[in-house]
């Protein structure tokens, strides 16, 4: 049974430069598997971008290859402890309207992320990943 935040989360965290431009940002993404990456000032967190953000700026008509992290970055960053539970975060996503947490050890020091994805499997364990996914992209279209 899953009773931890930590249980769940991706530890796999990717750490970006502002400069990277979205080109690069997303060639990563690709690369890596994953739909976010957390974008760093000199050795500061200074935000996350999404998958769904490169795709907003690009709608938005703005060039991917001069476009930067830190241009769109979602400055608010919202961190959750690792030992919290999954109700803990589901409210907290919720409460925030965001799919993404970032999770923190005791002293702060970031461990990892969790999705919404991640957090749909233990409320329907009987449904493929690929379901819930699509059950959670129609919820927030």
């Amino acid at each position: 049974m899953i009773h931890r935040v930590a249980d769940l989360m991706t530890t796999q965290v990717i750490y970006l430069p502002a400069e990277t431009t979205l080109e690069e940002a997303a060639r990563a993404m690709r690369d890596a598997d994953i739909g976010d990456v957390v974008v760093t000032e000199r050795s500061t967190l200074a935000g996350m971008v999404t998958d769904r953000d490169i795709v907003r700026a690009i709608a938005d008509r703005r060039d991917p290859a001069t476009t930067t992290l830190g241009m769109i970055a979602a400055k608010d960053l919202v961190v959750l402890e690792q030992n919290a539970s999954p109700v803990d975060a589901v409210r907290l996503m919720r409460d925030r309207a965001i799919r993404r947490v970032l999770v923190c050890d005791s002293d702060r020091r970031l461990v990892g992320i969790v999705a919404l994805s991640d957090l749909a499997v233990l409320v329907a364990p009987e449904l493929t990943l690929s379901a819930s996914l699509a059950a959670v992209s129609q919820q927030g279209a």
